[in-house]
C-alpha cells in the first residue's frame, strides 16, 4: 500500500496563507485585540497575568495550523491499494538442461553453449508471472536442481550455479533427463504442464529411450518442447591437458534432430534448433508466447480518501481558537 495526492496543486495555497500569517504575526507583537466589558473589575480578576509573547501568538498558531490542515485536505490525500488476486492458476514448467562436457563448445561466439542456454532460460523465467518453474540438469544421469516453484529468485540462483559436469557423470542421457522432468510434473494439479528439453547431442547414456519418455509425458498430459543447441559441423571445446595446459579440441556435430523432433511431436510440442545465442533467445520467446497464462481479471487499483482525517482536527483547532479568544485570552482595554 502507498499514498498519493489527487490534487497536489492546492498546496500552492499555503504560500499566500503563510505570507498572511507572517503579516498577522508582526501585528500580534503589539498585543491582543481589546474587548470592552461592562464589569471590568470582575473580569480583571480572571484575566491571565503576565502573558508574554507565546500566549499572544497562540491564536495565530492555531489558525495557521487549521488553515494548513484544510489546504492539505483540499489536496485530497489518498491511500493506493493494488489487488493481484485476479491472477489465474499458472502453468507448471520444468526446464531440462544438458550439462555434458560438449556444452562447453565455443560455437555461440563469444559464449559457450551452456552460458547461452542459461542466459536464454533466465530471460524466459523473468518473463513469466504466475507459473511454477523447476530445473533438471543432466549429463550421464539427471539431477533435480530446483523443484517447480514460484520463488524465481531461488530458481535463478540455482540456474546461475549450473556448470558443465555438475552431475559428475559422463555422456548425454537425453531420455533420463526428460523422464526426470516428467516425473517431477506427475503430481502437478496445474491445468497445463510443460517440459522444455535443451541438448546439443544424442542419447548415449542412461536407461530410458527419449521416445519412451515422451510417451510417458503424453500419458501424463505433459507437453514437451525440444531445443537442439549446436551449430552445424565441428565445434571447438576447451580441454585441460595435464602437460600442454588448456587446448581447443574439435568435436563433431552429434545433435540427433530426428529423435528430438519425434519427442516434441509425440507430446504436441515443437522442436527448434538454435545455432547462435540470438536464435536461442527467440526460441524461448516463441515458447513463452505459446504457453500464455490466462488471467481471470487484470490487476486492479483502488483509492481511499483521507481528507476527513485532516478536516476534523482543522475544525477542532478553529473551535479552540475561538473559545480561547472569548475567554482566557481576552484583555481589558
Amino acid at each position: 500500500m502507498s499514498w498519493r495526492l489527487e490534487n497536489p496543486l492546492w498546496l500552492w495555497l499555503l504560500v499566500p496563507a503563510l505570507a498572511a500569517a507572517a503579516v498577522a504575526a508582526l501585528g500580534a507583537l503589539g498585543g491582543l485585540p481589546a474587548f470592552r466589558f461592562p464589569d471590568a473589575a470582575a473580569l480583571a480578576r480572571r484575566a491571565p497575568r503576565g502573558a508574554g509573547w507565546p500566549v499572544r501568538w497562540l491564536p495565530l498558531a492555531l489558525k495557521a495550523a487549521a488553515l494548513a490542515l484544510a489546504v492539505a485536505a483540499l489536496a485530497r490525500p489518498q491511500t493506493v491499494s493494488r489487488d493481484l488476486a485476479g491472477l489465474a492458476e499458472g502453468i507448471d514448467i520444468i526446464m531440462a538442461l544438458d550439462t555434458s562436457e560438449s556444452m562447453k563448445a565455443l560455437d555461440f561466439d563469444p559464449l559457450d553453449r551452456l552460458t547461452a542456454a542459461k542466459n536464454a532460460a533466465r530471460d524466459f523465467v523473468l518473463g513469466r508471472r504466475s507459473d511454477r518453474i523447476g530445473l533438471v540438469v543432466f549429463a550421464g544421469e539427471p539431477l533435480l536442481a530446483c523443484p517447480p516453484t514460484l520463488d524465481y529468485e531461488a530458481l535463478l540462483s540455482f540456474l546461475a550455479d549450473v556448470t558443465p559436469g555438475i552431475t559428475q557423470s559422463r555422456g548425454t542421457a537425453v531420455g533420463d533427463g526428460l523422464a526426470s522432468a516428467v516425473a517431477h510434473l506427475k503430481d502437478s494439479t496445474a491445468k497445463s504442464k510443460v517440459a522444455i528439453l535443451l541438448t546439443d547431442g544424442s542419447n548415449n547414456a542412461g536407461l530410458v529411450d527419449p521416445v519412451t519418455a515422451a510417451r510417458a509425458a503424453k500419458s501424463l498430459g505433459v507437453r514437451v518442447y525440444t531445443i537442439g543447441t549446436a551449430k552445424r559441423g565441428p565445434a571447438m571445446v576447451p580441454v585441460d591437458h595435464p602437460v600442454l595446459g588448456r587446448q581447443l579440441v574439435a568435436i563433431p556435430d552429434e545433435l540427433d534432430e530426428d529423435t528430438l523432433a519425434k519427442v516434441a511431436a509425440e507430446t504436441g510440442g515443437r522442436y527448434f534448433r538454435a545455432e547462435n545465442a540470438a536464435r536461442l533467445s527467440e526460441i524461448y520467446s516463441e515458447i513463452d508466447a505459446m504457453e500464455t497464462t490466462a488471467m481471470e481479471r487484470p490487476e486492479t487499483v483502488s483509492y481511499a480518501d483521507l481528507h476527513h482525517l485532516l478536516l476534523l482536527p482543522a475544525a477542532l483547532l478553529l473551535a479552540l481558537e475561538l473559545l480561547l479568544g472569548q475567554t482566557l485570552l481576552l484583555r481589558l482595554p
